[in-house]
């Protein structure tokens, strides 16, 4: 098990994203219990660092994920988290996005900015030809990120996954490389 942090993955102006290390235990569950009234009831991520070994775990070894923590370049502070999970190959070759910011940096535009890093890293190196979100209704904050991410929406899931103790409905967001192709061309 290493505990050295990896090389970032790709930088922007203000944030750079790179892959989970067992290493960020302290800050990542520090920040998490920071983030709680923020996060709940959408999102739950580990804040003990028991819980955040066993959740790393998952988004190093599981080639069906892949998660980047985002920093902030002038820092180095965590500034929250996107992971893409249920990874699909061959024909389908689409990945489902989950993403939360740390407290001190919501509203800042920092998870725009690192959410079209992944965003390029997935369409790239992952070679993914679509990325899904799927989102609570009411969490708008979300949904605005989707929106200015170029996401399109989709559809709508009743009782689609299973939160905080109960079946919730979910908006289907989606991107495509094709759209991304035709963003740049504008």
């Amino acid at each position: 098990m290493s505990h050295t942090r990896p090389a970032p993955l790709a930088e922007g102006p203000r944030v750079g994203i790179r892959p989970y290390s067992y290493a960020d235990a302290a800050e990542f569950t520090a920040r998490a219990r920071e983030s709680g009234e923020l996060h709940r009831p959408w999102l739950f991520p580990p804040t003990t660092d028991e819980n955040f070994a066993a959740y790393a775990r998952v988004l190093i070894e599981d080639p069906t994920k892949a998660g980047f923590l985002v920093y902030e370049r002038a820092d180095g502070a965590l500034a929250g988290f996107i992971n893409i999970n249920n990874i699909v190959e061959g024909g389908f070759r689409c990945g489902a996005l989950g993403y939360g910011a740390f407290a001190h940096a919501a509203g800042r535009g920092l998870m725009r900015e690192a959410l079209a890093l992944v965003v390029s890293h997935a369409f790239g190196e992952l070679r993914l030809h679509r990325l899904e979100i799927n989102v609570q209704p009411r969490n708008t904050a979300s949904i605005a990120l989707a929106r200015r991410a170029g996401f399109r929406l989709e559809g709508f899931s009743p009782r689609f996954l299973f939160i905080d103790g109960a079946w919730r409905d979910h908006q289907r967001w989606a991107l495509t490389t094709e759209m991304t192709a035709a963003d740049t061309l504008r």
